[in-house]
């Protein structure tokens, strides 16, 4: 299997929300098209949401995803893990490519319970992937292969970024950039409650505020440079954006964040270790 080709197919087990934003953003790309993806979910308003939105199908359990998939995703909660890989165990081969974006299922887990040497990559997706502005991280078990590392460095391109990390940071991707989007929410709304403070209508200070945020992380990613480098070049002597940076600083914003990333990733150890 060296990339995308027309001889992929694709099979979610768990038709939910990322499932469905991953399986939309492979058939907006034209990475694959529609009839390529399949999906199973034991719920079938799931099922019918993924119908709707990708213009793909479903099947009637996981045994007939690994029958006609080559990549399976396994896009099912962690406490519904162990049952999924048990009823896998029995069907997967060593021709299929296991791609798990379950939260705190480590690749050794998934391995031991698969029973065999499976060709393995785990991914830490966010929610922004359903809009194709996702930030992902990836890390590949001991038997998947650079062909397998490559295909899905393209596939979770398509809704958004993707980074290959070691596994032992994959919880540091989840404090940062799984749990990030909440944190980016609430210095939103406080951007926004700031500016209703000073006499902006909600509406207005919410999208101000919001597409603030947006621009400037376009204008990290775009130009490459440091944050602190562009923060400077609006920074002038004297004016109104050091007077609230100096407010943020006396409130602590910088270290407040940091520990919300500790805090998160901390957690997400303690899940792994469960």
């Amino acid at each position: 299997m060296s990339g995308v080709s027309g001889s992929l197919t694709i099979g979610f087990v768990g038709a939910g929300q990322m499932a469905t934003a991953l399986a939309k953003g492979f058939v907006a790309a034209s990475t694959l098209p529609p009839d390529s993806i399949l999906a199973y979910d034991v719920l079938p308003a799931a099922g019918e949401q993924f119908v709707k939105q990708t213009g793909s199908r479903v099947v009637k359990s996981i045994r007939d995803v690994a029958l006609e998939s080559s990549v399976i995703f396994l896009a099912v909660k962690p406490q519904q893990m162990a049952q999924v890989l048990t009823e896998l165990r029995d069907t997967v081969c060593p021709d299929h490519l296991i791609v798990s974006i379950a939260a705190g299922v480590s690749l050794k887990t998934i391995a031991a319970d698969l029973g065999q040497e499976v060709r393995l990559i785990r991914v830490m997706p966010n929610t922004p992937c359903l809009l194709g502005c996702g930030a992902s991280a990836f890390s590949r078990g001991t038997h998947a292969k650079n062909d397998d590392a490559e295909l899905v460095q393209r596939l979770l391109s398509n809704v958004g970024l993707a980074v290959e990390v070691p596994e032992k940071l994959l919880d540091a991707v989840t404090g940062l950039s799984g749990s990030g989007p909440a944190y980016v929410y609430q210095i939103i709304e406080a951007l926004s409650d700031g500016g209703v403070r000073m006499g902006l209508p909600r509406e207005t200070a919410t999208k101000l505020a919001a597409q603030t945020v947006l621009g400037a992380a376009q204008m990290v990613l775009a130009t490459g440079q440091h944050p602190g480098t562009l923060k400077d070049a609006v920074t002038s002597p004297g004016g109104t954006t050091i007077a609230g940076l100096h407010a943020l600083e006396r409130g602590g914003l910088r270290g407040i964040l940091m520990n919300a990333v500790e805090a998160a990733t901390e957690r997400a150890r303690q899940l792994d270790a469960s």
